[in-house]
């Protein structure tokens, strides 16, 4: 397993439409691993394979819900002391995902991602989706989803076409992010 360097607008491949996975091999089982490791450490979750560059039809997602069983931990942050409620860990691989009924009312969610650092904005989608993918050994699956699982796998999908969540903002605010992302950069 390897952490993989993740691509930030404006690089071109974002923008590339991936492929269909074909082969379920010990090399898919690499990249997903990899990217697993690589959102975890950003830390993120989700990431399409396009955002490590490799133009395939595969997203990872782990909502990573607090862990209400577990005692919080102490946190000292920022010279802030304090406590945070641990996660779990649900790590989920989405290969060749398709979305099937997508829901006429839609939801509004604060979205960001781990290509566009740091910037974050609403985004209108279908609340609720059943979605059709298949496992690492080829094995389709079917789920009727909702909530911010549903809005993570439209947001990763869009990847796989090409489509970064900024695309879905008004010229205005798109060209806003970006350029409070250059002054970011800048100042970095």
């Amino acid at each position: 397993m390897a952490i993989r360097e993740i691509l930030e607008v404006p690089d071109s491949r974002l923008k590339q439409v991936s492929v269909p996975v074909t082969k379920f091999n010990a090399e898919l089982r690499v990249l997903v691993e990899d990217m697993f490791e690589t959102m975890y450490d950003a830390p993120g979750i989700g990431l399409a394979a396009i955002q490590l560059g490799e133009p395939l039809r595969v997203l990872v997602i782990d909502l990573q819900p607090e862990d209400e069983d577990a005692e919080p931990e102490a946190c000292n942050h920022d010279g802030h002391h304090h406590h945070h409620q641990p996660t779990k860990k649900e790590p989920r691989v989405f290969i060749n995902p398709e979305i099937l009924d997508p829901s006429a009312d839609h939801a509004v969610y604060s979205e960001g991602c781990l290509s566009v650092p740091d910037i974050y904005a609403d985004v209108e989608r279908p609340a609720s989706i059943r979605a059709r993918w298949q496992d690492l050994d080829g094995k389709v699956h079917e789920e009727a989803m909702d909530g911010l699982m549903a809005t993570c796998l439209q947001h990763e999908m869009d990847h796989l076409e090409g489509i970064l969540f900024i695309d879905h903002l008004s010229r205005l605010k798109r060209g806003m992010a970006l350029k409070k992302l250059e002054k970011l950069r800048k100042a970095a």
